[in-house]
């Protein structure tokens, strides 16, 4: 099962990069091959924690499609666990992890595992997808420093 890992130092706090990753509505502004992100519902798990199910279409010149995911959201935790519920994979299931290094630094690490039902779309899709993911972190990174301001 294809699979992608990274562990990522940001001069940012870990509530900062928390909170940004955590509002999947904007990342049709950022995200690479998001085209439209939609959030069905939310629903309060208490202790700070909630849960989301969204709606993301990701498009690459002529594919196009849309895949269901649930969103586990634990500030406390700093712990973003996203699971597939419906669409064109087999298993899809990410885990964004915040570990604060000081004030204004941490590590934010992305681990991603997929596996798409149809060998045909795998085949044309995954190099492809291996790409994007490679180039997540520097994508939030850039949308921190927006966000928040550039460090200096």
């Amino acid at each position: 099962m294809p699979s992608f890992q990274t562990v990522h130092k940001v001069d940012h706090s870990s509530e900062d990069m928390f909170a940004l990753v955590a509002d999947v509505e904007k990342y049709p502004e950022f995200v690479p091959l998001c085209e439209k992100l939609q959030v069905r519902g939310r629903k309060d798990l208490g202790e700070g924690r909630e849960m989301l199910v969204a709606d993301m279409t990701v498009a690459y010149k002529l594919f196009r499609e849309t895949f269901t995911s649930r969103v586990t959201l634990d500030p406390a935790a700093g712990r973003i666990l996203v699971e597939y519920l419906d669409g064109p994979f087999r298993h899809l299931e990410n885990v964004w992890t915040f570990k604060p290094l000081g004030e204004s630094a941490c590590e934010v690490g992305f681990d991603i595992t997929y596996e798409f039902k149809s060998r045909t779309l795998s085949a044309l899709m995954s190099a492809m997808f291996d790409r994007a993911f490679r180039k997540f972190s520097d994508a939030f990174e850039a949308r921190a420093d927006v966000v928040y301001g550039a460090s200096s």
